[in-house]
């Protein structure tokens, strides 16, 4: 009996050992297979990686290659643009200088002409100028006379446009001198209208000073009521000779 159970063991042991002896192999093999499956797996990896990198540097130098593209473009509008403003500018500029060329000619032709027109205007004055020396004394019918009221001598406010176009005539003919006449009705005694005449004139010239006319080219004379313009002895002919009258002495 005991030989029995002790061959029983035995083939147990046996059978367990060649078990053991025959997995083994199979354990193994798998393990090998698994191993080299994780290396083509790590390899496939790799590869996507790379692919991945590669496809991301592609369009990483594309998009940098359109920045660049879109940065030429807009340097080249803006070129353009600044260009097309320079020319621009500068027809502006030629332009501009055409109209001022033109100005100038036509101020020109119109200073021709008001010299003309005034060279025109005058005459020889017929009284004399009452400062001895003068020279050669002339009247000009553009240049018009400024009233006064009675016993007054300060400019009125209707005779200011008067006196601003003689100004205009004067500083457009700068080689002129004047004398400004200062002129009285027949109404107080000599002395009285000598020193109101006076006056008058002095209130003229002060004014044309102030509208740009040299004071050095303006001098004054009073005639008192010596030199009416009117003969006559009523308010109307009084009016008429309450005045300051510009005289040319030289030019």
């Amino acid at each position: 009996m005991a030989k029995k159970s002790l061959s029983i063991l035995c083939l147990i042991l046996v059978i367990c050992l060649g078990l053991i002896l025959t997995g083994c192999p199979k354990k193994v093999a798998k393990t090998d297979e698994g191993a080299v499956t994780s290396q083509q797996d790590q390899a496939r990896q790799q590869q996507l990686d790379q692919e991945r990198r590669a496809e991301e540097e592609k369009q990483r130098k594309a998009a940098e290659d359109a920045r660049i593209k879109r940065d030429e473009l807009k340097r080249a509008e803006a070129a353009a643009k600044a260009e097309e403003e320079r020319k621009k500018a500068e027809e502006e500029r030629k332009k501009a200088e055409e109209e001022r060329k033109k100005a100038e000619e036509e101020r020109k032709k119109a200073e021709e002409g008001a010299r003309k027109e005034f060279e025109a205007s005058l005459q020889q004055k017929k009284e004399p100028a009452g400062i001895q020396g003068a020279g050669e004394v002339r009247d000009s019918s553009l240049l018009k006379d400024v009233h006064f009221d009675f016993d007054k001598y300060d400019i009125r406010p209707a005779d200011a446009d008067i006196m601003k176009e003689n100004a205009s005539i004067l500083m457009k003919n700068p080689n002129l001198k004047i004398q400004v006449e200062g002129h009285c009705d027949e109404r107080g005694t000599v002395e009285y209208n000598l020193a109101l005449g006076e006056r008058r004139a002095n209130s003229v010239r002060k004014y044309l000073v102030s509208l740009g006319v040299p004071a050095d080219r303006l001098s004054v004379i009073s005639y008192g009521k010596e030199m009416p313009l009117d003969p006559g002895h009523n308010e109307a002919a009084w009016a008429m000779n309450r005045r300051a009258h510009l005289t040319i002495l030289s030019k």
